[in-house]
C-alpha cells in the first residue's frame, strides 16, 4: 500500500509509525486508519523488527482523534461508523510486537484512544490528554472507555469522558495513562532508550506476555462491537450532528434541544 497520510520507517529493528496530517493536528479520516492497519501489521510481523513507536507528525499534536471536517452523518470510509476503528484498535492489539506511543503533544479523543491502547507511552512534559466525544456528539464505546477504566480506575475514567477535561503529562503519569514523562527535548532519546531495552529481550517471551496481558481484557472487544453498531445509529441522529456541526461553527452546542 502507498501511504498518503502516514510515514513508516523501519531502522536496527525498530519501526516508526508517524501520523503525518500536522495541518489538522494529526486528526485521523478513512484513509488515515487503513494505513495505520497496513502499516502495523506489516511491521507487527516483520521478523526483524522488535519493537513499534507511533507517533504524529511536528510538535503540536500526537492525534486528536477523528478529523470532524471528514465527518457529513458518517465519516469517509468503510467500517461500522464509516472508519475501520475497531479493526484499528485490534490489530494494534492482535501483533505480537509492543507499540510504544510517543506524544509530544495533544493526544485528544481517539488520539487518547491509540496511546491508552499503545503498550507503553512515553509523554513530553508539553503532551496534553483527554477526551472530547460528548462535546462533539460521538464517543468510543470500546476500548477508549471500558479499557481506559481497567487502566486508570472507573471513578477516573468517568471524570475523562463525562466532563471532558485536558489532562498534563504529569497528572496523566500519576493516574497511570503513561509510563514516563520527559523534557520535551529529550522525548526522542527516552524512547530511543526504552526501544533499546526491548530489543536486548526475548522476542518470543514479550509476545507471550503480550498476549497473557491482553487475554484479561479481550471481552472488551465484543463489547466494543456492539458499542460501535449502536454509535453508526447514533451518528445518524440531529443530536449528535448538533455537535459536529456547532464544533465546525466554533460555537456551543445545544444537544438538548436535539435530544428525542
Amino acid at each position: 500500500m502507498a501511504y498518503e497520510d502516514i510515514v513508516l520507517e523501519k531502522r536496527e529493528g525498530i519501526a516508526r509509525i508517524t501520523i503525518d496530517r500536522p495541518k489538522v493536528m494529526n486528526a485521523f479520516r478513512g484513509k488515515t486508519t487503513e494505513e495505520l492497519i497496513d502499516a502495523l501489521s506489516d511491521a507487527g510481523w516483520d521478523r526483524s523488527i522488535g519493537v513499534i513507536v507511533l507517533t504524529g507528525a511536528g510538535d503540536r499534536a500526537f492525534c486528536t482523534g477523528g478529523d470532524q471536517s471528514a465527518h457529513d452523518g458518517q465519516y469517509d470510509g468503510r467500517g461500522t461508523v464509516g472508519m475501520p476503528v475497531e479493526q484499528l484498535h485490534a490489530t494494534m492489539r492482535e501483533i505480537p510486537k509492543p507499540v510504544i506511543a510517543r506524544v509530544q503533544g495533544y493526544a485528544i479523543g481517539g488520539g487518547n484512544v491509540l496511546a491508552t491502547l499503545c503498550d507503553l507511552t512515553i509523554a513530553s512534559e508539553k503532551a496534553i490528554f483527554g477526551q472530547v466525544g460528548p462535546k462533539v456528539g460521538s464517543v468510543d464505546p470500546g476500548w477508549g472507555t471500558a479499557y481506559l477504566a481497567h487502566i486508570v480506575g472507573e471513578k477516573k475514567a468517568r471524570e475523562i469522558w463525562y466532563l471532558c477535561r485536558r489532562y498534563s503529562a504529569q497528572q496523566a503519569l500519576e493516574m497511570g495513562l503513561c509510563n514516563a514523562v520527559v523534557a520535551h527535548d529529550q522525548l526522542d532519546a527516552e524512547v530511543d532508550r526504552w526501544c533499546a531495552e526491548i530489543l536486548e529481550k526475548s522476542p518470543t517471551a514479550i509476545a507471550l506476555a503480550k498476549s497473557s496481558f491482553n487475554a484479561a481484557t479481550d471481552s472488551m472487544r465484543g463489547i466494543g462491537s456492539l458499542g460501535f453498531q449502536a454509535l453508526s445509529l447514533y451518528y445518524q441522529t440531529e443530536e449528535s450532528k448538533e455537535g459536529v456541526r456547532a464544533f465546525l461553527e466554533k460555537r456551543k452546542p445545544e444537544f438538548r434541544k436535539k435530544a428525542r
